[in-house]
């Protein structure tokens, strides 16, 4: 039996020496994945040699739908499953659409005396918020060509059988995935090598086409 890889989402921090915060392995491979890439429009100009020169970098978005199920679980009475179905997979996956670190509490309220402070007094605001809040940097895995960092952009969860504890114990989630940009990859070294990792083999597997289609390009040249 070949080996089947698994796509998955990966929840990362500055680098991989510490703890992995989280990752969600998808039960079941989605049987179709859809990519759009949005080309920005060009820079409009009367002058001819710029028409050709590209504006805003395009950008990618992933579309997919990952099902998850816990009746095998169920049925080899594994203990997670019958205290909570699919629910742990579900709440993983949620956790990485809300911002991480949010601040609460004392800690809160010392930053809010510290945005005060920088105002010059408790009557006004500070033009500047403290930051409290970062989305978490996640990693789309999907085969050994594909490891994207991106952020998400939508998400829809479809609960569509539970146990006698109300427990979820089939579910469908749709993602929608935004990839990230270069520029938006600053300080980010995990990011910014997945995505030159995932670039070099996108520009390996076009030239592995020329080679590919060599004996058909020969058609395409006009016998003299």
């Amino acid at each position: 039996m070949p080996y089947l890889i698994r796509g998955a989402l990966l929840e990362y921090g500055t680098d991989f020496l510490g703890p992995i915060p989280s990752v969600v392995i998808f039960q079941f491979n989605p049987e179709s994945l859809n990519r759009v890439i949005n080309i920005p429009e060009r820079p409009s100009s009367t002058n001819a040699s710029e028409k050709s020169q590209a504006g805003d970098v395009s950008t990618e978005s992933i579309s997919l739908t990952v099902h998850f199920s816990a009746a095998d679980q169920l049925n080899s009475k594994n203990p997670l499953a019958k205290l909570s179905g699919v629910g742990p997979q579900l709440s993983a996956l949620e956790k990485m659409a809300y911002p991480t670190g949010a601040s609460g509490g004392l800690l809160g309220k010392a930053l809010d005396a510290i945005g005060d402070m920088l105002s010059g007094g408790d009557g006004d605001k500070a033009e500047q918020p403290v930051p409290r809040q970062q989305f978490p940097r996640l990693l789309f895995i999907w085969g050994l060509t594909r490891v994207l960092p991106v952020v998400i952009g939508s998400m829809s969860i479809d609960e569509k059988q539970y146990d006698n504890l109300l427990n979820p114990i089939e579910a469908e989630v749709k993602l929608t995935l935004k990839v990230s940009s270069a520029d938006s990859l600053a300080g980010d070294t995990v990011g910014r090598g997945a995505l030159e990792y995932s670039n070099l083999a996108r520009d390996a597997m076009a030239v592995a086409n020329l080679a590919n289609t060599a004996d058909q390009a020969v058609d395409l040249i006009p016998l003299i």
